[in-house]
């Protein structure tokens, strides 16, 4: 079966542009100019993917993404002109998983739009993961982790982060397999930010985040997850 993309982007050459490129490479596509159609179509018919405009009329699409974000954890990638690091920022931060900045190149987009497809496949896998007897519990269907009975919250990026390295638990993965499989590809150099997730998880899942008992450095190749 097809994946089903919706398209949100309120320029009708733009919508038909990546409406023709996605069913050319054999997607099912759902259009539409309006922001809240978009939401309601989310509402009603599940999709395996958002690709999101940001400068709309109607709703914007940060606010789109925040209202798509309090019902599904479908993937969202934003399409847009506004190119700055502060918008690329924004958008991940309340729950976007990419942003492609207009012009785009085909090839770019279709490929990031499969990291994403193949990303959440692998995350539909077990539905729960425990760890430490227990003690930290991971729930992918609900994005909910507990630490030794307490609720942590999880930004989005901290979770996907969280995800990639129970999923690989008693693997150590290097820096640039956790960036690309969290950020993308393209975030190839992005060790700083790797290190400064790391270390915000570190925080809120470990009892001593100075010595972790789950998240462990491999030093000069990367981290692994204990496996106990």
């Amino acid at each position: 079966m097809s994946e089903k993309i919706l398209v949100v982007d309120d320029d009708e050459n733009t919508l038909w542009l990546i409406g023709t490129l996605l069913q050319h490479h054999g997607f099912e596509v759902v259009k539409t100019a309006a922001a809240s159609e978009a939401l309601e179509l989310i509402r009603t018919q599940p999709v395996d993917l958002v690709l999101l405009d940001v400068m709309m009329p109607e709703m914007d699409g940060w606010e789109v993404c925040r209202r798509i974000r309090e019902t599904t954890q479908v993937p969202i990638i934003f399409i847009t002109a506004k190119s700055s690091v502060k918008d690329v920022v924004k958008g991940l931060e309340i729950g976007g998983d990419d942003y492609v900045v207009k012009p785009f190149d085909n090839h770019e987009l279709l490929a990031r739009i499969r990291t994403q497809l193949r990303r959440g496949t692998t995350e539909r896998g077990a539905d729960e993961l425990n760890f430490a007897e227990g003690n930290l519990r991971i729930n992918f269907h609900t994005r909910e982790v507990s630490v030794y009975g307490k609720a942590v919250e999880l930004t989005p990026k901290e979770f996907t982060l969280l995800s990639v390295l129970a999923r690989n638990a008693g693997r150590v993965l290097t820096r640039s397999e956790l960036i690309t499989q969290t950020w993308g590809p393209e975030y190839g150099e992005a060790n700083e930010s790797l290190k400064l997730y790391i270390h915000y998880l570190r925080k809120k899942i470990e009892r001593d985040a100075n010595r972790p008992e789950f998240i462990l450095t491999s030093r000069g190749i990367g981290y692994r997850f204990a496996n106990k």
